[in-house]
């Protein structure tokens, strides 16, 4: 049996990090995943450029049955730490809007410092290898290894596992729910694994009307009620909301409002979406009606502004029509009653539609869900229930935003168990 101090399941973002961080305090590390490339997650992120991290990543972005549980390892590995690094790697990058930090050349990048980063703590790494089981040792004393693990190349001992196996998001690059799976046979509580920063899907029959707005765009704010299991102890909390693009699709919406918004939405609860943010459409609907002759397809689209495009503006109008007839397109603005041009503005800065369903773990960024943190250190991401098991990164009860945010807690999870971790004693 081959012996370490720290086995590493799992080759991707948080994983590799830990490595590579423990490997330089001088542990001995092996790394294990199932599949033949490293970091396929990371490849593929940020339109092959990778949103490494968030600037503005606090506590606040981070979702979980347990809010404060990344308080700790964000404080102790931020953002500007990681970014720290990659300068150090010589690795160019920019900024978009609301802090999102990006690759100038490629995601390849952040890969390749990641692996020099193993390099340097002299990091063994199995793959393709899987891993069939993994036992915590009955007699670990005496320099014994508190675990054994069975593997396609053959058994290992080691004194600390690191679960670092992500979740289902993205099945084609090999996403599973092991990490979760053995979680549970260990005695942990798993909070239900759902998909996340995902696109919505809505009924053909209610989206049949936009279906030939896919492509289209444009910004709005988006709300949803908080589900119950993240609202604060016992008080009433405020909907989930962003102020986010928008992207009609064939199927239903995406788009930054909307991957944001699917990792609060609770099947059932509907959506609400302003589709003019900075304007009262009532308002402004029943001044332009004084001395008009304009149709009222004309002054809706004036309206609804630049913003908001013409093809969008008429097809819901078509929409409203078939619920108040006397909202036709072509009737003169000056003849419709007040009211009739209240609803037809409330409609559009209030516009409730209820999903049903997503595009799946297919589609989806991250698995919201997880290993409770409530059985987990926060410190140090260990296990209280079987000592020297250690959970990171995605596989643990805790989502990110969408932005980088994820990633920043791969690092500031895979950090803090990393600078946790400590060599196995030596043999009586």
């Amino acid at each position: 049996m081959q012996r370490f101090d720290v086995v590493v399941i799992g080759a991707g973002a948080a994983g590799l990090f830990c490595a590579g961080a423990a490997g330089q305090r001088g542990l001995r590390v092996l790394v294990i995943d199932h599949a033949a490339k490293v970091a396929e997650k990371i490849r593929i992120s940020g339109g092959g450029r990778c949103n490494f991290t968030n600037r503005e990543a606090t506590p606040a972005q981070f979702l979980s049955e347990n809010p404060h549980f990344a308080r700790s390892a964000l404080a102790s590995y931020t953002p500007q730490d990681f970014l720290a690094l990659v300068e150090r790697h010589g690795i160019p990058w920019h900024e978009k809007h609301k802090g999102q930090l990006f690759c100038d050349r490629s995601a390849d990048d952040i890969i390749q410092m990641l692996l020099k980063e193993c390099d340097a703590g002299q990091v063994t790494r199995w793959q393709p290898c899987g891993v069939r089981d993994v036992r915590p040792a009955p007699d670990a004393a005496g320099g014994r290894p508190r675990f054994e693990l069975d593997t396609d190349r053959g058994p290992v001992g080691a004194h600390h596992v690191v679960v670092a196996t992500g979740g289902l998001s993205i099945p084609k690059i090999g996403a599973t729910d092991f990490g979760q799976r053995l979680a549970e046979r260990l005695g942990h509580r798993i909070v239900p694994l759902r998909p996340a920063l995902v696109p919505l899907t809505f009924d053909p029959t209610v989206w049949a009307p936009f279906v030939p707005l896919a492509g289209v765009s444009l910004e709005v704010t988006v709300s949803t009620p908080m589900p119950d299991a993240l609202q604060a102890k016992r008080r009433k909390a405020a909907p989930a909301s962003f102020v986010e693009d928008l992207l009609f699709t064939h199927r239903g919406l995406s788009g930054p409002a909307i991957l944001q918004i699917s990792s609060f939405w609770v099947p059932g609860e509907a959506l609400t979406l302003n589709l003019t943010p900075q304007r009262d459409l009532a308002g402004l609907l029943k001044q332009a009606k004084i001395g008009s002759r304009k149709q009222l397809s004309t002054a809706w689209g004036l309206a609804l502004g630049e913003a908001v495009p013409q093809r969008l503006a008429q097809t819901w109008l078509a929409t409203q029509a078939h619920t108040v007839p006397a909202l036709r397109p072509d009737a003169l603005l000056a003849d419709l009653r007040d009211r009739d041009l209240e609803a037809l503005g409330q409609a559009a800065n209030q516009w409730t539609i209820v999903p049903n369903g997503t595009e799946g773990y297919v589609k989806a960024e991250v698995t919201a869900g997880g290993v409770d943190t409530r059985e987990l250190s926060s410190q140090t991401l260990e296990s209280r229930r079987v000592p020297g098991l250690h959970f990171i990164g995605e596989v643990v009860d805790v989502t990110g935003w969408l932005g980088g945010y994820n990633f920043q807690w791969a690092w500031s999870s895979g950090m803090a168990c990393a600078r946790a971790l400590e060599p196995a004693p030596a043999a009586d």
